[in-house]
């Protein structure tokens, strides 16, 4: 019985990080009210990782150059992913919208396969890519997406999300857990921090609490996340870690709703449960559906024998 136990803590602590991370968006939201974008996503990140490097520091001795230049330049492309996420963020009156669509990044993840490394989608994936359309569709406003030009943010930062997954699973294999995700927060930090010095203004006065909002996100939304995400998924299975993980776009529409007052109308919330849809069944829920045709098929045939 004691297995069981370890599982609904495991999942319990999975569910805490989900809430964290919704929370995260409220927190860069308001930090960046007062705050250039792009200037905290640099400060966030590259504090977090400084946050990291005395518990890598050995690791980051023994690494060879290469392979510290190639997870550098992985890390790169999930800081353009964070950098489009953030500006989306920014501009945008609907977050728990906006956190819909970045769980299309899931979805994703096998097309890019595909077009990267030639890896074939599984079924479950053309099962499910009808209902993101369809959501994606929903979500436009029919035909009024000019008025909504955040998504089309949050849908680049979602597809950007994609290709670093591709991308750290093909070349950051044998950099430690620990190390990799030093490395990555660092270059995140600064690609941010240098787009920041060309691009952006910062003002004279930062009131204090914005400092506190940067802090919350660093330690809250980012370390102190990943750090019960990572307990979470090692005493959990796969399957339910995947499903739990998809909690976050809820959380952060209710969380939204209670904190900005947001609003949506019914045609987006069902655009937003379409896309939801898809992602459960691009996890393996759309394994289901062939079974069901081929036993199907096989009573067909029976009958007409």
């Amino acid at each position: 019985m004691q297995l069981p136990k370890q599982h609904r803590h495991a999942e319990l602590l999975l569910v805490t990080a989900t809430i964290i991370a919704a929370s995260g968006w409220i927190f860069s939201k308001e930090a960046i009210q007062h705050l250039p974008a792009f200037g905290f996503i640099g400060i966030r990140f590259l504090l977090a990782a400084l946050c990291l490097l005395p518990f890598c520091y050995r690791d980051l001795c023994l690494i060879r150059p290469i392979v510290l230049l190639k997870a550098f330049s992985v890390g790169s492309v999930l800081g353009c992913a964070l950098l489009l996420w953030i500006y989306a963020v920014s501009i945008s009156e609907t977050l728990g919208e906006g956190a819909f669509i970045m769980t299309l990044s899931q979805l994703f993840v096998p097309l890019f396969a595909w077009l990267l490394f030639t890896d074939k989608p599984t079924t479950a994936f053309w099962y499910s890519l009808p209902f993101a359309i369809i959501g994606l569709v929903l979500l436009s406003a029919l035909g009024e997406w000019n008025q909504s030009s955040t998504q089309l943010w949050f849908l680049l930062a979602a597809i950007m999300l994609a290709i670093h997954f591709n991308l750290n699973s093909r070349y950051a294999q044998r950099v430690p857990v620990l190390l990799l995700t030093c490395i990555q927060l660092c270059s995140i930090g600064i690609i941010g921090l240098v787009i920041s010095a060309y691009f952006e203004v910062w003002p004279d006065v930062i009131p204090s609490s914005t400092w506190r909002w940067v802090g919350l996100s660093i330690i809250v939304a980012t370390s102190l996340r990943y750090a019960i995400q990572t307990k979470g998924q090692k005493g959990a299975s796969a399957a339910n870690a995947a499903v739990i993980m998809i909690l976050e776009p809820i959380w952060v529409f209710i969380i939204s709703i209670i904190w900005f007052a947001e609003t949506m109308s019914l045609y987006k919330i069902i655009g937003c449960s379409l896309i939801l849809l898809s992602i459960l069944i691009n996890r393996g829920m759309g394994q289901f559906v062939p079974l069901y045709l081929q036993k199907y098929k096989s009573r067909f045939m029976t009958k007409i024998r």
